[in-house]
């Protein structure tokens, strides 16, 4: 195996995140009502949820399910709005409705508003500045921080907040931006998304890492605040299933599951595409249009 794969193609992205809740009734209604998504199906225990004809979660219902901490999983998904205005939007609709937020951040690449389902998944709903703007860190990476959200100004970046309507959904354009896990190690973690599937490390913290394809400031989040040497999550849980990585074409998606065949995996080819996984345990879609 070399040392550094040959990178990942530039145009990757994130797609739909899977997980599983202990109600689709109780998730229709928290989804639709208070994030702003639209229902796309339900079949039996699968609900699929997106905006603007973008899938962006599959819920898999396990009545029972109990949410889980100090586990490897997810830490978030982050949904990603076009621009700053829908943003701003967003926040209005969460005062008006009372939704509670667990945290507000400027990011300086990005500006992001944090919440949790009723099965305590975790949710970024963020929007980018433009990339021009993103302070490089002089190795070719960016400069993040988090920094309190400068919450009167992101609102007035509407004409009059008060006059704004009900809200109903997320806008056209709206997309799964990037997926932030708990793994286990992060040197283990870097190995694996950087040195065999090919992301670029974008930032580099000793509890955190933030990776990568085409310049992104970050697809792929992962960090060790559940524990390092974190278990997966016991069978049940109300936890991830498995995030979508969506490569460019078929090609591309068997040379990067190949490349994993090559370090030691068994990549499972699966309805959609290939199911790999990373150290941690957590599972990974690669999937390429049709």
């Amino acid at each position: 195996m070399p040392e550094t794969a040959t990178k990942i193609a530039a145009d990757t992205t994130v797609g739909a995140v899977e997980l599983t809740v202990a109600s689709l009734d109780r998730s229709i209604d928290y989804y639709t009502r208070t994030i702003g998504l639209e229902v796309r199906s339900r079949e039996g225990s699968v609900l699929r949820l997106g905006a603007g004809g973008e899938e962006l979660l599959v819920l898999h219902e396990e009545p029972g399910a109990e949410p889980v901490q100090g586990h490897t999983g997810l830490f978030h998904f982050a949904i990603l709005l076009p621009d700053r205005v829908a943003l701003a939007r967003w926040l209005v609709h969460a005062a008006r409705a009372r939704v509670p937020l667990s945290g507000m951040s400027d990011h300086l690449v990005s500006e992001a508003i944090y919440l949790r389902d009723p099965d305590w998944h975790g949710i970024e709903i963020y929007r980018d500045r433009p990339r021009a703007e993103w302070p490089g860190d002089g190795h070719g990476g960016v400069q993040m921080a988090t920094l309190p959200l400068d919450t009167d100004d992101l609102i007035g970046a509407l004409d009059d907040p008060a006059q704004e309507p009900d809200y109903e959904y997320m806008p056209n354009g709206t997309t799964m931006g990037h997926v932030h896990l708990h793994v286990a190690d992060i040197a283990d973690s870097e190995r694996f998304y950087r040195d065999v599937m090919g992301f670029d490390v974008m930032a580099h913290m000793p509890d955190a890492t933030f990776l990568s394809a085409g310049g992104y400031h970050h697809h792929l989040g992962a960090n060790v605040w559940a524990g390092r040497g974190a278990s997966p999550p016991p069978p049940g849980s109300a936890a991830l299933r498995n995030a979508t990585i969506i490569l460019p074409d078929a090609a591309e998606r068997d040379r990067v599951a190949d490349r994993i065949a090559d370090a030691g995996q068994e990549p499972e080819q699966v309805e959609g595409g290939v199911l790999v996984r990373d150290p941690a345990q957590n599972a990974l879609l690669l999937t390429a249009p049709a």
